[in-house]
């Protein structure tokens, strides 16, 4: 067995290092020489983006810019390399890691069935310029990462939250925010409907879907073993029920007998 070590700070390293096997990084390639993806590198860099890096990875173009640059590349993509489809938008959390997020846009180009990821990293509680006057999807996508992440998006036409309530506190997809939901979400629909007042007589809301009580008999039912419904919890074993006492004894009935039409094929 190998020896443990503590894991302090497991945000900020890699994961299963000491346990579990690592799966090896995607190969990133370079770009060839005369291919679609050099043309359209160099039609970004003479319509004055400036691009960080760029390589091939699984047979897509992969480009990393600067966040202020993504309106003036992605109308250059859709207008001269015919990337018209923005297939995914949305972030990814490295807080913990680099202090950034990371924002990127899925292309797809129609014609030759190519595909192209646009990169940027920005810094927490800095905000991005729309691309929904360049791609329609964005509207929604860019919504749903301000939801999400807490992104704000620059000049969008309706940025309010898409998924969770308006009131919601905090933002469901940053790393940082417990699995299970805080005190504002277990008790959300408590506070919201009756009053904090009524904690105690409600209780909190259910966080754990796979949980089930074999004592609730208001919401689960025990297959094979049956109570009325509200029943005393502490009499449920005295009540149980055999399943074959429950249903029918016709279910292997052989309905077609008789049937001419059947005969007549036969």
């Amino acid at each position: 067995m190998r020896r443990y070590t503590p894991k302090d700070n497991v945000q900020k390293k890699a994961k299963y290092t000491d346990r579990f096997y690592v799966a090896p990084s995607v190969p990133r390639e370079e770009i060839e020489e005369g291919s679609f993806f050099e043309s359209v590198v160099n039609k970004l860099k003479d319509s004055g983006v400036e691009l960080l890096d760029t390589y091939v990875e699984l047979g897509q173009l992969v480009m990393k810019i600067k966040p202020e640059d993504n309106v003036k590349a992605l109308t250059e993509l859709k207008e001269n390399s015919c990337f018209k489809q923005c297939s995914e938008l949305s972030a990814v959390d490295y807080l913990a890691q680099d202090g950034e997020f990371e924002v990127f846009y899925q292309l797809l180009n129609l014609d030759k069935a190519l595909r192209a990821r646009v990169i940027t990293r920005i810094k927490e509680n800095q905000a991005i310029e729309t691309v929904e006057n360049i791609y329609k999807m964005a509207n929604f996508a860019e919504r749903e990462m301000f939801d999400m992440f807490g992104i704000y998006v620059n000049n969008h036409s309706y940025l309010k939250r898409i998924l969770m309530p308006d009131d919601w506190v905090g933002h469901p997809l940053l790393k940082t925010y417990p699995l299970q939901g805080d005190e504002h979400a277990a008790w959300y629909e408590v506070d919201k409907i009756f009053g904090k007042e009524y904690r105690d007589v409600i209780g909190p809301e259910l966080r754990d879907p796979a949980r089930i009580d074999r004592y609730d008999t208001q919401r689960f039912a025990r297959v094979g073993h049956e109570v009325p419904f509200g029943a005393d919890p502490s009499t449920i074993d005295e009540t149980e029920v055999k399943i074959e006492d429950r249903y029918s004894k016709t279910f292997a009935t052989d309905y077609t007998t008789g049937s001419k039409e059947l005969e007549n094929r036969r």
